[in-house]
C-alpha cells in the first residue's frame, strides 16, 4: 500500500475518531504524518500506533483555535520532514446543543474560531509550501448539519457552511498552483454518535433505519479511504467538491 509514498500529511484532531483513522490509514499508505492534536496524550498515542506499525509520525500539540499554534504546526512539519503535501482540517471545537437564541456568545465564537478560522489559517499556512513544490491536497471537514439546519447546532452548522465556502474559494484561486481543495461531510461512528446512541437509543435506531446504508461509518474503513483518494494522485483532477461520506444520509 503506497498511494501516498513520499508524501507528508498534517491531520488535525488526529488523537481520536475520524482524525485518528485518517492518520493511521495515511501512514499505512506510505505518508509521513504530523498528528496535530490538542490533548498531548491522545496525539502521542496515535503517533506511537503509527511508529509501532513501521510508519513515521510525530505528535504536535495544536490548539486549532490559535493562529500561532496552527502556523507553528506547519512550520514544525516542514522542519522535520522538509515539506507538506497534504492538509486535513478535521479538528473542530463545539459546545452543547442550544436553540439559536440561547447559544452563548462565547460558544459561537469557539465554533467559528476552531472551525472556519482554523481552516482558513491552516490552508493559508500550507499554501506557499505546496505551491513551491508544484501542488498539494487540502481536505476539509464539513457536516450534513450545514444543509439540514439541524436544531440545536446553529453555531456548528454555520461554521461548517463557511468551511465549505472556503474550500470552493481555495479550489478556484489555487488550482493553477497545483493545489486541490475538497471537503468531506462524514457520517461516522465517533464519540458524538456514541453519545447520541446512549442518550436516545430509540431515536438513534430510527435515524439509522432511515439511511440507505443503515449504520454510521467506521473512521478507518469507511471515511479514511475517501480521504486517501482525495490525497492521492488519482484525485489530481478533482477539486471544489463536498463528498457526502454518510451512508446516503444526505438523501433524506
Amino acid at each position: 500500500m503506497s498511494r501516498l509514498a513520499s508524501k507528508v500529511a498534517i491531520v488535525t484532531g488526529a488523537g481520536q475518531g475520524i482524525g485518528r483513522g485518517i492518520a493511521l490509514v495515511f501512514a499505512r499508505e506510505g505518508a509521513r504524518v504530523c498528528v496535530a492534536e490538542l490533548k498531548p496524550h491522545r496525539g502521542e498515542r496515535t503517533a506511537e500506533e503509527i511508529r509501532a506499525a513501521g510508519g513515521d509520525a510525530f505528535a504536535q500539540v495544536t490548539d486549532v483555535g490559535s493562529k500561532g499554534d496552527v502556523e507553528r504546526t506547519v512550520e514544525e512539519t516542514v522542519r522535520r520532514f522538509g515539506r507538506v503535501d497534504i492538509l486535513v482540517n478535521n479538528a473542530h471545537g463545539f459546545g452543547p446543543r442550544a436553540d439559536l437564541e440561547a447559544i452563548p456568545e462565547e460558544q459561537f465564537d469557539l465554533s467559528w474560531r476552531t472551525g472556519a478560522q482554523a481552516t482558513w489559517w491552516a490552508m493559508c499556512a500550507v499554501r506557499p509550501h505546496m505551491a513551491a513544490r508544484g501542488g498539494g491536497r487540502i481536505i476539509n471537514f464539513v457536516s450534513l448539519a450545514m444543509d439540514r439546519g439541524d436544531a440545536g447546532l446553529g453555531d456548528y452548522a454555520a461554521s461548517k457552511a463557511a468551511i465549505a465556502s472556503l474550500t470552493r474559494s481555495a479550489a478556484r484561486e489555487w488550482g493553477r498552483q497545483g493545489i486541490t481543495a475538497n471537503a468531506i461531510a462524514p457520517g461516522a461512528w465517533t464519540k458524538r454518535g456514541q453519545d447520541y446512541a446512549a442518550r436516545d437509543p430509540e431515536g438513534f435506531a430510527r435515524a439509522m433505519a432511515a439511511r440507505p446504508i443503515g449504520r454510521l461509518g467506521d473512521p478507518e474503513s469507511d471515511i479514511a479511504p475517501v480521504a486517501v483518494f482525495l490525497a492521492s494522485d488519482d484525485a489530481r483532477f478533482v477539486t471544489g467538491h463536498v463528498f457526502y461520506v454518510d451512508g446516503g444520509a444526505h438523501l433524506g
